[in-house]
């Protein structure tokens, strides 16, 4: 990658440390990717809070990785919350066991 003149930081807050460690588990295996023109570090501040900084070479491949990796903090959200609403109804099928 060229020199990065365009960052973005992102800080996302969530409800429990588990999510946080879910979110690093999703985001974890994209930004260790080669990206043309970008870069992401992802980061672990405080048990609940994730960080995405983003670099990268021109404004439009900062834009479409910084929304590539908040599409996909939303994705992980949405997906975080119909499990765990999933996993509080009773009617839920339950896992089998092994």
């Amino acid at each position: 990658m060229t020199t990065a003149r365009w960052t973005a930081h992102f800080t996302i807050e969530l409800d429990r440390p588990e999510a946080a460690e879910h979110l690093l588990a999703v985001l974890g295996p994209e930004a260790t990717r080669e990206v043309p023109k970008a870069t992401a570090t992802l980061g672990r501040p405080s048990p609940s809070v994730v960080t995405i900084d983003v670099r990268a070479s021109d404004a439009g491949a900062l834009r479409a990785a910084a929304n590539t990796y908040l599409g996909w903090v939303d994705l992980a959200a949405g997906t975080e919350s119909v499990a765990r609403r999933a996993s509080l109804d009773p009617r839920s099928p339950k896992p089998l066991s092994p």
